[in-house]
């Protein structure tokens, strides 16, 4: 079952014990800050700007909160990576711990429970509304006792709408991007309701926000659940989508934890992010992505990168910012002239300035010519032939840019994180063609 990419952001930032509201913190980010802590960690501010009130502790405070939610570096300073973070699309429910339950531990009462529509958005085709909110029910049905019927008029245990604005809730939403949507606890009257923003753009697709993603988000809210710290779990509160949208074991312990286990004879699982210092801790890929190394990891054979694409068995996709671009997925026969036995690639590497491509597959490499649009001759050739006292397989290769030197990092397996060191390192200065 495919997880989640693990995420490794670079931070930086310096400690502070006061609010640093310093002249390079634009009056914009102040607000953000403002705005989010108080949407998201209940910071009281009496309408006062948070630079100008005189106790700055709770502010610190609060920040520090959100930092460790994060996985930031804890400051207390709104630096260049918290900001980051605040500036992210969103669930509109506020934070608290790695599978944590509602305050007070709010659930159903009974295990059967209904669901009403109660307008549609004009972004999708109703159908495709049905069928997202549908299978955002069965994920959570699938692992636990609960079932979940549609009604059609009348009041529902959960009622959704796609609302705007203000829409008489107390958290009104803030327009495009943002705040996505958001769902109440358990409970009479509002209770267990899911709203959606509808000056979000809804998709069935990559482009802007999926819905099944963010409804499956949304209803663990309407069931009990709080948000996650666990990057790799649904509830986590930030939206990421990477085209799968399944329950994480954080996830599944979570929502266990409030009903009990699922009736199916064998107990459903889910994947599980890796916590960084485990020494057996292996991972797919690396690659820079908006000035970020990121380290991903995912089944065997499944979701690589190479370059601004996204691979999956013998498919790949071309992506750009969120979006997927049209005419994909394509596959790797057609596109590059891989023979029929390859099945996926193990890794793969662009160097721009010679326009080449290098795809290693088992114990074998090719390289592609980009401007000729073809594989050089020669190849398949053997890595170990190649790259002598490397072994026979890469499962991991990296471009790392310097100032005169591009060097090619290759990663044999097995391979851990943190890396001690690259198996080989392959450099080529800047000016060389």
């Amino acid at each position: 079952m495919p997880s989640f990419p693990l995420l490794l952001l670079l931070l930086w930032g310096v400690g502070s014990r006061g609010f640093p509201a310093s002249p390079e913190i634009r009056e914009q980010d102040v607000e953000t800050v403002q705005k989010y802590l108080e949407n998201y960690y209940d910071l009281k501010s009496d309408g006062k700007q948070i630079e100008k009130q005189r106790n700055s502790g709770l502010v610190v405070e609060k920040l520090k909160q959100m930092q460790e939610f994060f996985g930031l570096k804890v400051t207390g300073k709104p630096d260049a990576e918290t900001l980051k973070m605040m500036k992210q699309p969103r669930c509109g429910v506020p934070d608290l711990a790695r599978f944590a339950l509602t305050p007070g531990n709010p659930r159903w009462e009974r295990t059967h429970l209904t669901y009403r529509i109660e307008n549609y958005t004009p972004d999708l085709p109703r159908a495709d509304v049905d069928s997202a909110i549908r299978k955002a029910f069965e994920l959570w049905s699938d692992v636990s006792p609960l079932t979940f019927t549609k009604v059609f008029d009348g009041q529902a245990d959960i009622m959704i709408s796609f609302v705007r604005g203000d829409h008489r809730d107390n958290s009104p939403f803030d327009g495009p991007g943002g705040n996505l949507a958001h769902a109440f606890q358990p409970g009479p009257g509002i209770g267990g309701d899911a709203h959606f923003d509808e000056d979000e753009r809804w998709t069935n697709n990559f482009r802007d926000y999926n819905l099944y993603r963010v409804a499956a988000h949304e209803l663990g809210h309407s069931l009990g659940l709080s948000h996650s710290t666990d990057i790799g779990a649904l509830m986590y509160p930030n939206y990421i989508f990477n085209g799968d949208v399944e329950l994480a074991q954080d996830d599944i312990d979570g929502i266990q934890a409030i009903y009990g286990p699922s009736q199916n004879p064998t107990q459903p699982t889910g994947p599980q992010t890796p916590q960084a210092c485990d020494s057996k801790l292996t991972f797919d890929a690396i690659t820079t992505i908006r000035g970020e190394m990121m380290f991903l990891k995912d089944s065997p054979g499944q979701n690589h990168f190479i370059a601004d694409s996204r691979m999956a068995g013998n498919k790949y996709w071309a992506v750009q910012g969120q979006d997927v671009l049209r005419g994909y997925p394509k596959d790797i026969y057609s596109s590059f002239g891989f023979p029929r036995t390859v099945n996926h690639i193990d890794a793969a590497v662009s160097e721009e300035d010679t326009g080449k491509t290098y795809f290693f597959v088992a114990n074998k490499y090719w390289r592609y010519d980009e401007r000729k649009r073809s594989m050089d001759a020669g190849y398949p050739k053997m890595i170990a032939h190649e790259f002598p006292g490397i072994g026979d397989k890469i499962d991991a290769v990296f471009k790392k840019d310097g100032q005169n030197i591009s060097s090619i990092l290759l990663f044999s397996p097995p391979s851990f994180f943190p890396p001690k060191e690259p198996t080989a390192i392959i450099n080529r200065r800047n000016s060389e063609p």
